[in-house]
């Protein structure tokens, strides 16, 4: 259930419809989607967003719709039996993650280089993709050393036993916003109301999932999965706990990007001075106003 449903759900959204054209697994493949116009709106780790917009993508972030927090994070687990303690016993180990070049990878190398190891020497640990449906079997059948898992995978993993946390994005940075909507320029300068109708949702939705009872969102996700009835079982969404969106409304900042140029720029994908925070992204559609927005009522009704 992502944000945009709940928002429309909410009657957040106003006459803008929701279409759904399908799952992907990865964020940089979502947000190619948008800026090829496959869809209307994509979201993707900011790393990910600066080397599209790196590579000549005309699109803007228009909000944070995950993040980092105490409750929603990602963490890297191994086996209860694992000899793996620290960052130098992961040379020459797999750690299963579910795309390159995004967050999982990034969050790795950070956690490598903070551990002292050189740069040949992370070149050692071997990042692999795995669905993250996948990635815990895996792990328990010994296929990979270490596997990254977060929100409901997780609790579920850790809930079953056997295995032990190694670190966790939230250990290494704290709260932070992760990821964000993309839209098109050319979207955005044609449908302007439309745009700006969405992000509010969005933030409007954002909101209302704090300001209510963790049992009542999960109960409305229940119900909005139930009702698009497309043959799941929305048991998983009992360990639902927080979207970890760190901002306001989802409002974007600098700071929201410029931990990934520099990792970018350390990795080799990206010129240093080639992207500036500032024109990835734009507040203009949030009309929810940040920190001094107008309380959002939990009882808002169905649209």
């Amino acid at each position: 259930m992502t944000l945009p449903e709940l928002a429309e759900d909410l009657g957040y959204l106003g006459d803008v419809r929701l279409e759904w054209v399908g799952n992907t697994i990865s964020g940089p493949q979502d947000i190619q989607s948008a800026a090829t116009g496959q869809t209307d709106v994509g979201g993707a780790f900011n790393g990910a967003v600066i080397k599209l917009v790196a590579a000549g993508a005309p699109v803007k972030s228009v909000i944070s719709y995950y993040g980092v927090d105490r409750d929603a994070y990602s963490g890297y687990y191994v086996l209860a039996d694992s000899p793996i303690r620290g960052p130098r016993d992961l040379l020459g180990k797999k750690v299963a993650m579910n795309t390159l070049g995004a967050h999982a990878e990034a969050l790795l190398d950070i956690y490598l280089q903070r551990g002292g190891l050189s740069a040949a020497e992370v070149a050692k640990v071997e990042p692999t993709v795995l669905p993250p449906v996948n990635t815990e079997q895996a792990l328990r059948q010994r296929q990979i050393e270490v596997a990254v898992l977060g929100g409901v995978l997780r609790d579920k993993a850790l809930a079953a036993g056997g295995i032990r946390p190694l670190f966790s994005d939230f250990d290494l940075l704290g709260a932070f916003n992760a990821g964000t909507f993309v839209m098109t320029d050319r979207f955005l300068k044609q449908n302007p109301e439309t745009s700006r109708t969405f992000v509010t949702g969005v933030a409007k939705a954002i909101e209302w999932s704090r300001s209510t009872s963790r049992a009542e969102v999960i109960a409305r996700s229940v119900e909005i999965v139930k009702r698009r009835a497309r043959n799941e079982d929305p048991g998983a969404l009992q360990f639902w706990k927080s979207f970890g969106v760190a901002a306001p409304g989802g409002r974007v900042a600098d700071q929201d990007f410029q931990l990934w140029i520099d990792w970018l720029v350390s990795h080799g994908d990206i010129k240093a001075g080639q992207v500036r925070p500032g024109d990835l992204y734009s507040n203009a559609y949030n009309g929810f106003g940040g920190a001094s927005a107008p309380a959002v009522s939990p009882s808002a009704s169905r649209s």
